[in-house]
């Protein structure tokens, strides 16, 4: 067994897309002669809370903790909403910000950099020096973000020696709400010069997309691989398909993920077909921001529209199932054309047709069409999303909607950790 002490700030019982990914890879390291040791925060503060994915934990697994500081208790001086709101990724367009929002915003960009976690950076340091030490441990994993995590990793390198593999699940400085955290000349230079750090200290990357494989690529000599997010064979009671012709999302529904066109061309079906106005149904399973309702509203889909808001994962996987089609929607911005979310994988496993929309060449519109899980549009198509939906509940009416699903195998956790595996034996070679 080669020991691998990985580092991340989610984790069970932390909630939502961002403990899942590693949460998998320690599931099943074991299969592939890896022994994986977690760091965590001992006291974090999770937006989202999901305590049955502490059941997944696998047995006997070395969970090491050390407390943290995080001055986003201190936010919720100013305003409690306004500081969990930011904390969940949910920014008001700009017109629309509070004073205070706008204020938690400019603190949290230029005084916390890289982010408001980077005060366990050196207790971590501190700590895990003598664990690795005691324990004869000769490789390190960071994932982020908070992208602060990889400056643990890079500090252990450089006191100890060990080999170090940063796992970045969404990019640094090109994500998509980086530009809203009002950012002045000095934190962009310092946010670019942490990042570039990062990337040519680390013996490898890796990363979820292939934008993003690109984009590190023109900036590092470090090796840069891809191992996307993937699905989990998930043990769920058997599904039966809704009654209704509904539409689900699942997870964040952000500001800028407001596909107006979409909106409108369902308050047209409704409005040109009653036969769709009887069976439509439009779920939206997370937190939405008011922006996103507000328009849902004005396009006069109130009265179809189901909000769950947050589920426990096993609870969502079985909403993907029983959903007619599940909506995938992403900010239109050169940004996110590199985001590739976890449950685009879940939704594929789930073999419901997919309805995604977003910027131009997004990675996403790749996958989609590689394994025919659904269509992809671009925000403005409006006559093609109206006339794909229309398709789609022809279909339901003839009891033959599914989606085809093709090679999806490859996206496994098992496979991928397979991958993750070998490239961690290399770099101990």
């Amino acid at each position: 067994m080669l020991k691998v002490l990985i580092i991340t700030y989610y984790w069970p019982p932390a909630g939502g897309p961002g403990v899942q990914r590693w949460l998998k890879f320690v599931k099943y390291f074991r299969e592939f002669d890896i022994e994986p040791v977690v760091y965590v925060p001992e006291n974090p503060t999770y937006p989202l809370v999901d305590d049955s994915l502490l059941s997944e934990i696998p047995e006997g697994i070395t969970i090491l903790k050390h407390s943290i500081f995080e001055p986003y208790r201190f936010a919720q001086i100013f305003s409690k909403k306004e500081a969990k709101t930011i904390s969940k990724g949910i920014i008001a367009n700009k017109e629309k910000q509070s004073f205070i929002q706008r204020l938690l915003l400019f603190i949290r960009g230029n005084f916390f950099i890289p982010d408001a976690r980077k005060f366990w950076v050196k207790p971590s340091v501190k700590y895990l020096t003598d664990y690795i030490r005691e324990h004869d441990i000769k490789s390190v994993v960071t994932t982020g973000p908070p992208h602060s995590v990889h400056l643990i990793g890079k500090e252990l390198k450089q006191i100890l020696g060990v080999k170090w593999l940063a796992d970045f699940r969404d990019p640094w400085t090109t994500i998509g709400y980086h530009n809203k955290l009002k950012l002045t000349k000095r934190s962009i230079y310092k946010h670019k010069k942490l990042e570039r750090d990062v990337l040519e200290r680390a013996n490898h990357i890796v990363v979820t997309s292939f934008t993003t494989q690109k984009e590190f690529n023109e900036i590092t000599t470090t090796p840069v691989s891809v191992i996307t997010n993937g699905y989990d064979i998930e043990k769920v009671e058997k599904t039966i398909l809704d009654s209704h012709f509904t539409i689900s999302h699942i997870g964040s529904l952000l500001s800028g993920r407001n596909p107006i066109h979409l909106w409108n061309a369902l308050s047209e079906l409704v409005k040109e077909n009653e036969t769709f106005a009887q069976s439509f149904r439009l779920q939206l399973v997370g937190a939405v921001s008011d922006d996103v309702l507000s328009s849902i509203k004005e396009s006069g889909l109130s009265d179809f529209l189901i909000l769950k808001g947050y589920v426990p994962h096993a609870e969502a996987v079985k909403i993907q199932r029983s959903s007619q089609v599940l909506l995938l929607i992403e900010i239109d911005s050169e940004e996110t054309k590199s985001i590739i979310p976890g449950k685009l994988f879940e939704y594929m496993v789930s073999k419901r047709p997919i309805l995604a929309i977003g910027p131009k060449d997004a990675d996403v519109s790749r996958l989609i069409s590689e394994t025919s899980s659904g269509s992809f549009f671009e925000y403005h198509e409006y006559e093609e999303i109206k006339t794909q939906i229309q398709e789609y509940f022809y279909q339901f009416q003839k009891e033959t909607l599914i989606s085809g699903v093709d090679g999806i195998e490859k996206y496994s956790r098992r496979e991928l950790t397979r991958e993750f595996a070998e490239i961690l034996r290399q770099l101990v070679k």
